[in-house]
């Protein structure tokens, strides 16, 4: 993956829509794309759910019971959650994800959502950036076993504490009783890898980052793994299941006594953005904002 955006101007013709599960705080976005995209002669394609939770406002849009394979655009209307669904919903496609945000964060977003405006005349014209970013791989029976983020060992509320440990290259490297493990993309480290004190990897680092979660020792560290590396999370024979999850995602358990293995791909997402922003300045204006 590079770190550098390549600049686009592709014509866009059909645009799939996402927003996120408060459809009052998008209603009237959701309006003003449909508005927009008509002025432009774009086709906006609603998933169902999408008329479900807005009904008259996506009206003008073309529902979908199954999102199309190769739409020109996907536009999301919503926080990391939401870019992270549409993320995973094209994973490998090329289809770009160019996001308003409209959550707590945003930092996969292109603009904030007092830029609405000028950020739909960039998205309907084709007018943005685009750069790749990596994923994880499991090897797990769900209809999309990637994360763009991170992928997660949790154990369940109210159980016991769990005891995982991982090997890479065949070798053991970590042990520990902990609430869980998390093995977190570039993009992904500065989520719940960062709320676990492991390191942020900027964008067009190769290479992920694992970390324990609460671990029940002094000597657990975060270790960044090279790209070619495969990870296997094992839980202990005789310890309960522990949750898997995908971005956030309820995807299965590890059984007890069961592993997994999780492997770096390159070149999973295509995250559009305006030319000129960077994965530093997205560090400064995000969580240095938090910080105030």
């Amino acid at each position: 993956m590079s770190a550098d955006a390549v600049k686009t101007r592709a014509a866009v013709k059909t645009v799939v829509l996402f927003t996120h599960t408060h459809p009052e705080e998008t209603r009237e976005a959701v309006r003003e794309t449909v508005e927009a995209a008509a002025r432009h002669g774009v086709t906006v394609i609603a998933p169902t759910e999408e008329w479900t939770k807005h009904g008259e406002s996506v009206a003008g849009c073309k529902e979908a019971t199954e999102l199309p394979d190769k739409p020109d655009l996907c536009l999301v209307l919503g926080g990391d959650g939401t870019i992270l669904d549409a993320l995973r919903s094209y994973a490998g496609s090329g289809v770009p994800i160019f996001a308003v945000n409209f959550g707590t964060v945003g930092f996969l977003a292109a603009v904030e959502r007092d830029e609405l405006a000028p950020g739909l005349e960039r998205a309907l014209t084709g007018d943005f950036a685009v750069v790749t970013l990596p994923g994880l791989r499991v090897e797990l029976d769900t209809p999309r076993p990637v994360a763009l983020n991170d992928v997660s060992f949790s154990r369940p509320p109210h159980g016991r504490v769990a005891e995982l440990s991982y090997r890479l290259g065949g070798q053991e490297v970590g042990h520990v009783r902990c609430d869980g493990l998390v093995a977190a993309t570039p993009a992904g480290s500065t989520g719940y890898n960062l709320a676990n004190q492991g390191p942020i990897l900027a964008w067009g680092v190769e290479g992920y980052v694992v970390s324990f979660i609460a671990p029940h020792t002094l000597t657990a560290r975060p270790l960044v793994v090279a790209p070619d590396d495969v990870l296997c999370v094992i839980n202990q024979a005789g310890r309960e299941p522990v949750d898997v999850m995908l971005d956030g995602e309820p995807v299965g358990e590890l059984a007890s006594g069961a592993e997994l293995d999780v492997s770096f791909q390159e070149g999973l997402g295509t995250l559009a953005q305006l030319p000129g922003s960077s994965f530093y300045r997205r560090i400064r204006e995000k969580f240095g904002r938090l910080a105030h």
